[in-house]
């Protein structure tokens, strides 16, 4: 992978934000789950999708605290438009772990 700079980091826009909803998303290609995310004032409620199924459940998931990168550009997912991405780590077989804050933080904080 090429080296970046300070200024290109700086340009990934990664807030952390609250689950405040979170559905099934049956008409995905592979599991998903549909999320909504409050960051601050300024951001508000996002929309994402997830292929978190392994783990998480969507009853699980609402309260959660958990980081994405808020300037990607909309993509389409099906029937459902996803606004922002958010992050998690492979675990041993390659499924999703979510990331997010190990105590909690104001909403919509930017990472450093």
């Amino acid at each position: 992978m090429a080296d970046i700079t300070f200024d290109d980091f700086l340009r990934v826009d990664i807030r952390v934000g609250r689950i405040t909803r979170a559905e099934a998303f049956p008409e995905a290609r592979k599991p998903a789950i549909k999320l909504w995310v409050q960051f601050d004032g300024e951001i508000g409620e996002r929309k994402s999708s997830a292929q978190i199924t392994r783990h998480y459940a969507p009853d699980t998931l609402v309260g959660k605290q958990v980081m994405a990168v808020v300037n990607f550009p909309p993509r389409q997912i099906g029937p459902f438009m996803s606004e922002v991405l958010v992050l998690g780590l492979p675990d041993e077989n390659g499924d999703i772990v979510l990331i997010g804050p190990d105590r909690p933080v104001p909403d919509g904080g930017r990472m450093h």
